[in-house]
């Protein structure tokens, strides 16, 4: 039996429509939204008395570790930064050095040939 196409996408829209409005009833009952406020709410207790805990034991809790964790990183990023002027002031100094060994080495060039002192006094 072949399977029509719009007969599929009726049966998954009206699907799709059930699904939605079971949703909405269920998200629109008063006792569900209770109770889904509820368990934040008891979320946001307990994670305040699993930071208290950790402090009187003095372990550090996930906000302190994730605290840490950013600064580390923090750190890391302003030591490449610092490495790589490191690497730039090398290899500028490098170029000078290569400047002034080849100026170093290079010959000088010569004086124009000096008359004798008697000869420039007579002038």
């Amino acid at each position: 039996m072949a399977e029509n196409p719009n007969m599929k996408q009726k049966i998954q829209r009206q699907g799709e429509e059930a699904l939605g409005k079971v949703a909405k009833d269920v998200l629109g009952n008063p006792i569900v939204t209770g109770a889904v406020g509820h368990v934040f709410s008891a979320k946001e207790r307990a994670t305040a008395a699993q930071e208290l805990a950790m402090g009187a034991l003095n372990l550090p809790t996930a906000a302190d570790i994730e605290r840490l964790t950013r600064r580390v990183r923090s750190v890391g990023q302003r030591l490449e930064g610092i490495e790589d002027a490191i690497d730039r002031l090398d290899e500028r100094l490098a170029r000078l050095d290569a400047a002034a060994a080849a100026a170093a080495t290079a010959p000088k060039p010569r004086a124009a040939a000096r008359k004798p002192a008697a000869a420039a006094k007579k002038r």
